[in-house]
């Protein structure tokens, strides 16, 4: 008889989502799916109101990477404003930006994946989280928090709050940058270098110890997107998306917010409340792609900033071409943290950092915008169509953990197979299955703004936890 494995919740996600593994009757594993159970529907909550709320709402989809939100909603706004921002008000989204990747990264390899990767996959799971990190490893677990401290300290200074600030508006930002705060912000550097190096010394002396999950986590060709700068340097806030192949090959080069849904597509499929993204001219699902931090640093050339350029040739090392295994997301999260902090530095030496003109104003010039920037997990588009009074009338949402999705499903089967043989498996196993999903360090919340085709259902329960009714959708 076939059966069906569970692992419900999976374990260290932002969001909701369970695995499925469906077994034939000798035992094999004959598929596997990532659901993702959870509805947000942000896309519809938008109609009606006026754009220039957008990025304020649009922040509240997420506690973690609310600045990416922000910034791709902003975008769009001022698309529809036809307005170009100044250069100062450019420069301090990008910092503000860079500053939520650092602590999000942060979040992700030290709070999230590290337990597996410095306690071992089959290590005792009530230890195998932070505090067991801390305990087994203090230097690196106070790395991680002073990490997060860094990006959300710097969130706070810019935004006055650490989750959710407002200062990112339609047209720039709400006020400059003053000495004080760039001097702070600049005393914090040497410490965030310290902490990332420990962080990157001691992946690289560990990393060779998982050749076997690195050889079948999501490990498969693909094509890859993200941003880029026309030096083909990594760009978080500004530029233009590349596609390339599994090989490197440049499919579509240049793709503005305004092309996007041109060469973008969104499926769905009736096992989640996420979308599929693919690039359109291959088809579902044969143009899946994959976003975030490994294919930044596969897209680029350079990193653009010196102490990165170094790790970005060694990462190039583990392939001659792109690094297909997203087991190396890990690495490639670091990478980025590192490029984040210098960064922020060279952003503060700016001879207009201090400059008082941050916000360019007008009104609705077109009916319709799109923005994007690259989110930690990867690129994030906004579109909005707006009628004369600019009161929205349609959003849409390309979120990364969409792009991600048929890639984490492929994920999964491939090390479901691989770790359960005969029907049996062990507590370590289905760990290793739940840590596929961990290296795309997916944001469940942020992703589901649709139904789908998925089922929804409601189900009352009384207070003895008695099904009452149940209404399905």
């Amino acid at each position: 008889m076939s059966q069906t494995i569970t692992i419900d919740p999976v374990t260290r996600l932002e969001g909701h989502g369970k695995i499925t593994i469906q077994l034939n009757g000798q035992g094999e594993v004959e598929d596997a799916h990532f659901h993702v159970t959870q509805v947000r529907g942000f896309e519809k909550f938008a109609e009606g109101r006026p754009f220039y709320e957008m990025p304020s709402l649009m922040a509240r989809i997420c506690g973690i990477c609310p600045v990416s939100h922000l910034i791709a909603s902003a975008k769009a706004c001022e698309a529809i404003m036809s307005i170009r921002i100044p250069h100062t008000a450019a420069q301090l989204r990008r910092m503000l930006n860079l500053a939520q990747m650092v602590q999000s990264h942060a979040l992700s390899f030290f709070y999230l994946a590290s337990p597996d990767l410095l306690l071992g996959m089959e290590s005792d799971p009530t230890a195998r989280n932070i505090f067991g990190v801390v305990a087994a490893k203090p230097e690196l677990g106070r790395a991680g928090i002073g990490l997060r401290r860094f990006g959300q300290h710097i969130i706070e200074l810019l935004g006055k709050k650490r989750i959710h600030p407002g200062w990112v508006v339609p047209g720039g930002v709400t006020e400059p940058l003053e000495a004080a705060k760039r001097d702070e912000i600049l005393a914090m550097i040497p410490e965030a270098y310290a902490n990332i190096g420990l962080a990157l010394g001691a992946y690289k002396q560990i990393a060779g110890s998982f050749f076997a999950e690195a050889n079948l986590f999501a490990n498969f060709p693909s094509l890859f997107l993200g941003l880029i700068n026309e030096d083909e340097s990594v760009e978080f806030t500004d530029g233009a998306l590349r596609l390339i192949d599994s090989h490197g090959a440049i499919v579509e080069d240049g793709i503005t917010a305004a092309r996007f849904t041109e060469v973008i597509g969104e499926a769905v499929e009736p096992y989640s409340y996420t979308k599929f993204a693919y690039y359109k001219p291959l088809g579902y699902p044969q143009g899946s792609y994959r976003v975030g931090p490994l294919a930044r640093l596969n897209i680029a050339k350079t990193m653009g900033t010196p102490r990165a350029d170094k790790e970005l040739v060694e990462f190039k090392q583990l392939s001659s071409g792109p690094v297909w295994s997203s087991f190396h997301y890990h690495h490639a999260r670091l990478i980025d943290i590192l490029y984040g902090i210098e960064k922020i530095e060279q952003i503060l030496t700016d001879p207009l950092i201090l400059d008082k003109h941050v916000r360019a104003t007008a009104g609705v010039n077109r009916l319709e915008g799109a923005g994007q920037a690259e989110a930690p997990r990867g690129t994030l588009m906004h579109n909005y169509k707006v009628d004369e009074n600019g009161l929205i009338t349609w959003a849409n949402l390309v979120i990364a953990t969409g792009q991600n999705n048929n890639a984490m499903n492929q994920g999964v089967q491939q090390a479901a197979r691989a770790y359960v043989k005969d029907g049996k498996f062990t507590d370590g196993a289905l760990n290793r299955i739940e840590a596929v999903i961990r290296t795309f360090d997916p944001c469940l919340s942020c992703s589901t703004h649709a139904f789908g085709q998925m089922p929804l259902v409601l189900t009352l329960l009384n207070a003895d936890g008695e099904q009452v009714d149940q209404l399905i959708r």
